[in-house]
């Protein structure tokens, strides 16, 4: 068993792998929990496709691919908090438009690019043993400042979201911290985007934190529980792929997926399982 684990870790791509996967693992399922508690699931698969215009714009430029997307990332989160602020435009209409846009941008640009465009897959569903450590670095940094700011920011988070009343009351500038969460939201998917890719980001950003909601109601805890499992399913998911010789990504979200349906079945208080035996009781 022992030998099982450290095999893989020989590797130098092995480790950066794993130290990307549980920096992904925690960042995802913390700000996930803002995602599952104020249904914005729509939001982080709109913001994994809004950053393709970055990537092929920083491939045109030969620049780092992670920071393109993280600038178009970043541009189409205060776009959505432009268009919702002091209008009737609603939030999820905003990101309709804005992601329908960024889509069709990026693919536009994309298509255009003979050379590029026959090799899409490591944005699709990433590339975590591609990791270089200029890029695992500049997770590291955007990931740790991720969480910096939730930590620092926690209360104003809650109110905002889940007492409104009470922070406008306080005099809190909702729009600025909202538009702070989106962001944050879009800094979080760049850091996924190599390990589980644009159209698997949605899933860690969503199945951890929905499964830490079946056993609390508490945020703080949610957010440990949801972290969590996140680590795990990062972990377990990349192991399974090396030894299984899959990609890693869809390994990592299936992995994530069979932990939910665990604890969708036997959670002691929500759990299918649990509410059918007291029933019969």
């Amino acid at each position: 068993m022992f030998d099982v684990i450290t095999a893989p870790l020989i590797y130098g791509f092995m480790q950066r792998g794993l130290a990307a996967a549980i920096l992904v693992g925690i960042v995802c399922s913390v700000i996930g929990c803002y995602i599952v508690l104020r249904g914005m699931a729509f939001l982080g698969d709109a913001m994994a496709h809004a950053i393709l215009p970055g990537v092929a714009v920083a491939y045109l430029l030969r620049g780092n691919l992670l920071v393109g997307a993280l600038a178009a990332a970043i541009l189409v989160a205060l776009g959505i908090g432009t268009l919702t602020r002091g209008s009737s435009i609603k939030e999820d209409t905003a990101i309709g438009i804005l992601f329908a846009a960024s889509l069709a941008l990026g693919v536009a640009m994309i298509s255009s690019l003979q050379s590029y465009a026959t090799d899409l897959s490591h944005i699709l569903f990433g590339n975590i043993l591609g990791v270089s450590n200029q890029d695992l670095l500049l997770c590291g940094i955007l990931g740790a400042a991720v969480l910096v700011v939730v930590v620092m920011l926690y209360k104003e988070f809650l109110l905002v979201a889940f007492d409104p009343v009470l922070a406008a009351t306080l005099r809190l500038p909702a729009g600025a911290i909202n538009a702070l969460l989106l962001v944050l939201i879009a800094v979080t998917v760049v850091i996924s985007l190599q390990t589980v890719g644009v159209g698997l980001v949605t899933a860690l950003l969503v199945t951890p934190a929905a499964t830490a909601r079946l056993i609390t109601r508490r945020l703080g805890t949610m957010m440990l529980l949801s972290a969590a499992f996140g680590v795990i399913s990062a972990v377990v998911g990349l192991y399974f792929s090396y030894y299984v010789n899959i990609a890693s990504g869809p390994a990592i979200v299936l992995t994530a997926t069979a932990i939910f349906l665990l604890v969708f079945l036997f959670a002691p208080a929500k759990g299918v399982l649990p509410r059918m035996l007291r029933r019969l009781r």
